[in-house]
């Protein structure tokens, strides 16, 4: 078995992990976990010390998808009875700014459902984000598919400060979750929010019947593309979709999948995602060992923990919530009342 303490102190020194270091983090056994947890959080506490950072979603298109993914409430082949609706207005998008912004989200997530935005859905987020850049201290990110030529630099010289667009699994596993659109086509577009000078996010769904070599060929892939933000989400599966019943993690795995990211990523923000509530259970406050940063409040088609249950878990684990340069902090109690859903 790998030495993780002797593995990470290399890791400050720059050392780059193997593919096979990688895989023997994931198949190192559970009674390692802690060991393994512990040496992850020497390189997460090297560069971000025990901040957590807080980002917020807004879902502002829901469903009628085109796209085939598996693993999506969304998509144009679940039979899940989501709520579906338009792009909600500026004026709703910013509404959503005002709540991420008293709850010190240091992030807030616009997230759109499609294959990629219309010319109208483009400007309404444009001009809802410069809307908000005048009035909040948020970072912007926007989460709307793929993007055709010049709508990047169209949402640079908004304000946006990071695109997310996610490649969700390997290369090799990608046909197995959709169809739709290619492997290719997603790093089409992370690269093209790159050559806009947008900050990079890109992340993972794992627990989407790959393999553990599946696991960590995304993690180095994320490293070569040089994403500047991973979410790591584990699999939610939702009725009426084409990974529907599919439950293949356990708490203690996800650990170390958290951990190879930060292994083999370790400068970059890391938030532990989507599903975190239902793989790791008692287990969460763990995550933030090798993570940075967390959702709070609800996701797209899934409720999140209460907001305020997961500020007490970062203060009684001993985090910071790495605050939006506010002068005064929230209460807990704040924080829950900023977590409920948006009016439509």
């Amino acid at each position: 078995m790998l030495d993780f303490n002797a593995l990470a102190k290399k890791v400050l020194e720059g050392y780059e992990l193997t593919e096979e270091e990688g895989l023997a983090i994931l198949e190192c056994p559970d009674d390692a976990v802690l060991p393994l947890l512990h040496s992850a959080y020497l390189i997460r506490k090297y560069y971000y010390g025990n901040r957590v950072k807080l980002n917020m979603i807004i879902n502002t298109k829901s469903g009628s998808c085109s796209e085939n993914c598996g693993y999506c409430a969304q998509s144009r082949d679940s039979t899940n009875p989501i709520q579906k609706y338009r792009m909600m207005d500026k004026d709703l998008i910013v509404k959503g700014a005002a709540r991420a912004n008293k709850v010190n989200a240091g992030t807030y997530c616009i997230v759109a459902s499609g294959r990629g935005p219309t010319t109208r859905e483009l400007n309404n987020v444009i001009d809802a984000v410069k809307e908000i850049k005048e009035k909040y201290p948020l970072k912007i990110c926007a989460c709307l598919g793929i993007l055709k030529p010049g709508q990047a630099e169209q949402l640079k010289e908004a304000g946006v400060d990071r695109y997310n667009h996610n490649i969700n699994t390997s290369e090799a596993h990608h046909p197995n979750i959709t169809t739709s659109h290619t492997y290719e086509d997603r790093i089409r577009t992370v690269n093209q929010v790159k050559d806009a000078q947008i900050s990079p996010c890109s992340g993972v769904i794992v627990g989407m019947r790959e393999t553990k070599q599946d696991v960590n060929a995304m993690a180095f892939a994320l490293k070569e593309l040089k994403a500047e933000s991973i979410p790591v989400n584990f699999l939610h599966a939702m009725e009426g979709t084409l990974l529907e019943g599919t439950d293949e993690l356990t708490p203690l795995y996800c650990l170390k999948v958290l951990s190879l990211f930060r292994f083999i990523n370790p400068t970059v923000e890391i938030r532990v995602s989507g599903g975190r509530e239902v793989n790791l259970r008692s287990l969460q406050p763990l995550s933030l060992y090798p993570a940075n940063s967390i959702f709070i409040g609800d996701y797209l088609t899934t409720i999140g923990q209460a907001a305020k249950n997961d500020i007490q878990m970062l203060k009684d684990f001993g985090f910071e919530i790495d605050y939006n340069n506010l002068e005064t902090p929230v209460t807990p109690k704040e924080i829950s009342a900023g977590g409920k859903k948006f009016d439509q």
